[in-house]
């Protein structure tokens, strides 16, 4: 059926008709115009996007038109040529149970007393008792001083050669007779080696009733937390777990499999802290005065416990001669713990800043370290994050007591090349000895068939390594070019750790891996950079001096440094401190802050050597 066409207008209809033309095309003009305008509002306005299998790149800001590139320094693997032929067994069968995938730390300690860096790697072993049954290895140093490496395997007969499900370790003399005793950390049963001398220990966990109750512990400090002379011990535990309860969560992949579980699906645990009280000459005493010093902490929302430890840092925030401890966790907030001088903790994350991330959020806290890494004297305290999560570097901003920190690792250069990682090992060190500290992390996935979920994410990762140039920002990634291919070889790094084991001044790295042969790197810097090394040697209670603090004075700028080989994740550096002074000849003041809160004024070493000090 046809429909009959309208009259056409005409007269005053005629003009009324292209007036309301001229409105409507205006209005939809402006409509249009409005769209575009909020469309483009809409866009620069957006929400940040989540993380995902691609991740836009970040730079860290840049001041000037130069370029300000690293210093050429060689790292080279020496692993297998120095003798270490260890292999880490994690005693995977495929059930994906998460301590398999969480791996093993590194400890660089004095084991024979004859002052040079040995090495203890951390070991897993079968879940059912099965052979092969795997045990730490202890390796002598026997390297000469500029010499060709050398480590000796003695883990046989020297009381360290039973199996564990060992995470990390903590290494101390807690008895005060100038031998380095071990605390191991377990899935399970922690356990305390005396160091009877030549690198032989005994187990007297049970006399010093430091077991535990049978949990998954972490990270462990020896430091002195009373001031009464001797050192005290604080033990993380990760989360509350079972192989029955990881096996009824059944974690799977998004394509279908196991997956290793995440920590949000286990309840938290809280912490032990060991007081030490042994007698000189007695058997060792230790009292867990964790829940009364304040160190358990609950859930506001649930009452139950909140801490999931992967790392500890023992550290005096606001510099009243006290240790503190900053606790990094896996998924929940971090702690911090301030000292209140009476055996008793306040915990202060929130009101630090120190908790969170910018915007409120938790985020996965693997390694740690803290350093004064700039000249302005404020401390920094860096933690190395989840995957499509960049490293945080929490730095103390000036004020009252020290103890507000903001993150500035966007703006110093640490955080955006970090983003895509996954790092677990961090710390501060000097590797070409300009007297800056420079930053390495050891980095790897959890999961092996990560690449299956996200395509430019690898399970093996190279290690970072930040130069510190001194400002603006402090931090530059060095590349392959600059430091040679050993260093970022890609592995499932762990825990990390720094010592000088050829003595011949410039420090030397070493990264466990999980399931695999560690990395010890050989530093090859030949920048003709000098240096002091100054091992220090405290009263019986603490002889390695564990917590004191070395400033020297080098063109005119002051260079602060902690004794304290507790660092990076579930590992330990050696306890002797190695200062770069760059092309200064020698440093022009030297003064150290004791354990006790003691400054001594010393006279000016000579550079390029190693100096022993004893606490007066």
């Amino acid at each position: 059926m046809s429909v009959p066409k309208p009259p056409s207008p005409t007269g005053t209809e005629a003009d009324d008709a292209v007036i309301a033309q001229a409105l409507r095309r205006s209005l939809i003009a402006l409509i249009l115009i409005g769209g575009v305008a909020a469309a483009i509002i809409g866009w620069l306005a957006r929400p940040a996007p989540q993380p995902a299998s691609r991740v836009t790149a970040l730079a860290a800001p840049t001041t000037g038109s130069s370029v300000v590139r690293p210093p050429t320094v060689r790292f080279t693997d020496v692993t297998k040529s120095a003798g270490i032929h260890f292999i880490h067994a994690n005693g995977a069968r495929g059930e994906k149970l998460l301590p398999e995938t969480m791996g093993g730390g590194v400890i660089a300690f004095d084991a024979d007393g004859d002052f040079d860096a040995d090495l203890l790697f951390l070991n897993g072993t079968s879940w059912d008792g099965s052979a092969p049954r795997t045990n730490p290895a202890l390796y002598r140093n026997d390297t000469s001083p500029g010499g060709t490496w050398a480590f000796t395997n003695i883990t046989a007969g020297s009381g360290l050669d039973v199996p564990l499900y060992a995470m990390g370790a903590a290494a101390g003399d807690f008895d005060g007779d100038g031998r380095v005793d071990l605390f191991i950390t377990c899935v399970g049963t922690n356990h305390l080696f005396q160091n009877l001398g030549n690198g032989r220990f005994t187990d007297v966990t049970a006399i010093a009733s430091v077991g535990g109750l049978n949990q998954w512990s972490t990270a462990a400090a020896w430091f002195d937390l009373d001031h009464d002379g001797d050192l005290d011990l604080f033990v993380g535990n990760y989360v509350e777990w079972s192989p029955d309860l990881d096996r009824r969560i059944n974690t799977t992949l998004a394509g279908g499999g196991r997956a290793y579980g995440q920590p949000w699906n286990f309840p938290g645990t809280f912490p032990y802290l060991f007081r030490n009280d042994s007698v000189p000459g007695g058997p060792p005493r230790f009292t867990d005065i964790a829940a009364q010093a304040g160190l358990h902490i609950r859930n506001a929302a649930s009452g139950q416990p909140m801490a999931k430890t992967l790392a500890v840092a023992p550290i005096d925030l606001n510099d009243d001669g006290w240790m503190d401890l900053v606790v990094a966790n896996d998924t929940v907030q971090n702690f911090v713990f301030t000292n209140r001088h009476d055996g008793t903790f306040t915990e202060v994350g929130a009101q630090t800043g120190i908790a969170f991330d910018a915007y409120g959020h938790p985020r996965g806290a693997m390694g740690i370290d803290a350093a004064r890494f700039r000249d302005d004297d404020a401390l920094g305290i860096a933690i190395g994050n989840f995957a499509n999560e960049m490293n945080a570097l929490y730095v103390a901003q000036p004020g009252r007591d020290h103890l507000i920190f903001a993150d500035e690792a966007l703006t110093e250069g640490i955080g955006p090349a970090s983003r895509l990682l996954l790092k677990f090992g961090l710390f501060f060190f000097d590797y070409d000895l300009d007297g800056r500290l420079d930053v390495l992390t050891a980095n790897g996935h959890i999961e092996e068939e990560i690449e299956k979920l996200q395509a430019d994410v690898r399970y093996r990762q190279p290690a970072q390594l930040f130069w510190n140039a001194g400002g603006g920002p402090s931090f530059h990634p060095v590349t392959e070019a600059e430091a040679g291919p050993d260093l970022f070889e890609p592995r499932v790094g762990r825990g990390s750790a720094f010592a000088d084991f050829d003595r011949d001044g410039d420090l030397d790295v070493v990264i466990a891996q999980v399931n695999g042969p560690p990395a010890l790197l050989r530093n090859d810097q030949n920048l003709g950079h000098h240096w002091i090394r100054l091992r220090l040697v405290g009263r019986p209670g603490n002889t390695g001096a564990i917590g004191a603090w070395i400033r020297t004075r080098v063109n005119g700028r002051i260079l602060a440094r902690q004794v304290m080989p507790t660092r990076s994740y579930l590992s330990q550096s050696e306890l002797p401190v190695t200062i770069g002074l760059g092309k200064a000849a020698r440093v022009e003041g030297l003064q150290i802050r004791w354990p006790n809160g003691r400054d001594q004024v010393l006279p000016i070493p000579d550079s390029d050597r190693e100096v022993e000090i004893r606490e007066p």
